[in-house]
């Protein structure tokens, strides 16, 4: 059987207990949230790969 603290600690003690441990798991913002992408991107707008990939939709779906 597990036992519980008597007075168990504050949530925003935890949550900085586990900060400490693990850091941030997940970025407030991603690269791809943004045009810019990742620091060091060198995609500079469309890739080929996104070009070809608009030019299969059909045209029903313009």
């Amino acid at each position: 059987m597990v036992e519980h603290e008597a007075s168990p600690e504050p949530e925003w003690q935890r949550k900085r207990r586990l900060a400490a441990i693990f850091g941030d798991a997940l970025p407030e913002q991603t690269g791809d949230d943004t045009d810019r992408g990742e620091p060091g991107d060198q995609r500079g707008g469309d890739s080929a790969s996104d070009a070809w990939l608009r030019a299969q939709v059909p045209p029903h779906h313009g």
